[in-house]
């Protein structure tokens, strides 16, 4: 297997400018006096937003930033994966696995790698250290993409390869939330013992045999009534990602509505005011790593791929994830937990948190709650 090669993001003038032409050029449009956010995401948010990235947002700072850390792209199963490996202090740093989800990136660990890495900078202990290696995704910013979609089951398999193929690994630990949660899971139940233990900050997964009991139903009665306005994007991108993507490809700015609905509903936000819970560099960081890299339709792609696996389903014999797992509740997650009762069917908890605040993006929202919980959590098992 061919090794690991340096990667550094640099992104071409010629891009930017065609990204800018495209925003500039864009002729708004109008929205029901009463809209606010309910029909989607606010006119008025938007051209401030645009407006902003026009003006004052900095892509070359950001890609200075991100470039603080180590990248590599390695080749498996014919996919050049992207990661960033940040090599732990110490003498015995574990290895975590830590994956993104859609629409995230690379981006959102941009807080959690250096102290999860270097305890010892933050205040704290060199015997926590991790070597953290976070990926983007097949078909997401700048990994290659499948030839045709692959669910979170088919990437949990790459980024097993990954680890302990390239990287040369003999066990890690793998950390998720949104897809990454679900890749995980895959991770847990089929690639152990090198994939030593979980810890999942989403649980999107489910027991064949559905809710048993009263406060099981109850939860996924609540879980069906609330998706409903939720499940508009989740449906087209498992369907019919190819026809949206036309429009997205040709529209930075439709590109950058799609995503901010998303942090908006499903972010610990105080009311519908966004920035209350992410800046606009964070959000435009995010935004242009899917613009600059021209991803938009093979990271939909995750979707159809699910589908394709049998959706769910963790596994229809009722197997359960038997390596140590961990759970982080952030109250505020898009996809309701279900109660203890239901998750120990499908995993082998060992570590249950109900976090204080904090919504779908952990890692971006409360990164101080999530570091240490993921500390504590590994802690059981050095």
């Amino acid at each position: 297997m061919t090794s690991p090669q340096p990667f550094r993001i640099s992104v071409s003038d010629e891009t930017l400018d065609r990204i800018r032409t495209r925003v500039a050029d864009y002729r708004w449009h109008e929205m029901p006096d009463d809209g606010g956010w309910g029909y989607g995401t606010n006119l008025d948010y938007m051209k401030e937003f645009c407006a902003y990235w026009m003006e004052d947002f900095d892509w070359r700072a950001q890609e200075e930033r991100l470039n603080r850390f180590s990248h590599f792209i390695a080749p498996v199963g014919g996919i050049g994966i992207h990661f960033i490996q940040e090599k732990g202090s110490g003498p015995e740093p574990l290895p975590l696995l830590v994956t993104h989800g859609w629409p995230g990136s690379i981006s959102e660990f941009d807080g959690i790698i250096e102290p999860l890495a270097h305890p010892e900078r933050f205040g704290g202990s060199e015997e926590d250290a991790f070597d953290v290696i976070a990926p983007s995704l097949p078909g997401f910013g700048f990994s290659g993409r499948p030839s045709r979609p692959m669910g979170p089951r088919g990437m949990a398999g790459v980024f097993a390869r990954l680890m302990t193929e390239s990287l040369g690994y003999g066990g890690y630990v793998a950390q998720g939330g949104d897809w990454g949660g679900a890749i995980s899971s895959w991770l847990g139940l089929e690639h152990a013992p090198a994939c030593r233990a979980i810890h999942i900050n989403i649980l999107t997964m489910r027991h064949p045999d559905g809710p048993q009991g009263p406060e099981e139903e109850a939860w996924a009665a609540r879980f069906e009534r609330e998706q409903e306005m939720e499940n508009g994007y989740r449906t087209i991108q498992a369907t019919k990602p190819q026809t949206l993507s036309y429009a997205m490809n040709d529209s930075p700015v439709g590109v950058a509505a799609w995503i901010v609905e998303k942090f908006n509903s499903w972010s610990d936000t105080d009311g519908d005011d966004v920035e209350s819970a992410h800046t606009k560099d964070e959000l435009l960081t995010n935004i242009m790593i899917y613009l600059v890299t021209g991803t938009f339709n093979s990271a939909s792609w995750i979707y159809y791929g699910r589908r394709e696996e049998g959706g769910r389903i963790l596994s229809p014999e009722g197997r359960r994830v038997e390596v140590p797992t961990g759970c982080a509740l952030f109250p505020k997650e898009l996809l309701a937990w279900p109660p203890r009762s239901y998750v120990e069917r499908l995993y082998n908890v060992t570590r249950w948190t109900e976090m204080p605040r904090g919504g779908h993006f952990g890692a971006m929202e409360e990164p101080e709650l999530m570091i240490e919980d993921i500390r504590a959590f590994a802690r059981m098992l050095r």
